[in-house]
């Protein structure tokens, strides 16, 4: 799972044990209670972008045991990680829990489709992403702040109900 500069950080730190550790837990995360996570992406020249996806809890499934799966829906146009995705399907997803302070990280392989099957299940998807799973393990919460949920946003699709329009500011 490490290669050899994460390898040679962890001797110099001493941290080797607890990254075997980690490596070697069974992660029984619940991915689909999360309503949000943080994407990153690199273009086919590996400059790094990372993004925000947020939605209902579940809207980020577990197909099978290496896929997971969510929807793309409208942002601002400019489709930088999606665009990403096309040129280079390398990705690490970052998911936090601020009420529980948890964070899991995923990493996989992504690829994208607006003919799959899932497109039914998500109203006003653009296409599907999924994300053939190369590792997942959980991450130290020591500095996760403690947040509280207070509102989600207006903006999350839902079947029967129109979905406000964004406007530019």
């Amino acid at each position: 799972m490490y290669h050899e500069g994460q390898r040679s950080l962890q001797a110099q730190f001493d941290t080797t044990r607890l990254a075997d550790r980690l490596e070697q837990v069974k992660v029984h995360a619940t991915i689909e209670a999360r309503d949000m996570f943080f994407l990153a992406t690199a273009d086919a020249d590996g400059r790094p972008n990372s993004s925000y996806k947020g939605g209902d809890p579940g809207f980020v499934r577990v197909v099978d045991p290496t896929t997971i799966a969510f929807p793309n829906y409208d942002g601002n146009g400019m489709y930088l990680s999606m665009g990403n995705l096309l040129a280079n399907p390398h990705v690490g997803l970052l998911f936090l829990d601020f009420e529980r302070q948890r964070r899991l990280r995923l990493n996989g392989n992504a690829t994208v489709d607006p003919a799959d099957p899932l497109m039914a299940e998500y109203p006003e998807a653009q296409f599907i992403v999924r994300v053939a799973v190369r590792e997942v393990f959980p991450n130290c919460p020591r500095y996760i702040h403690k947040y509280q949920l207070v509102e989600r946003s207006r903006f999350v699709p839902h079947a029967g109900c129109q979905t406000p329009t964004a406007r530019a500011s």
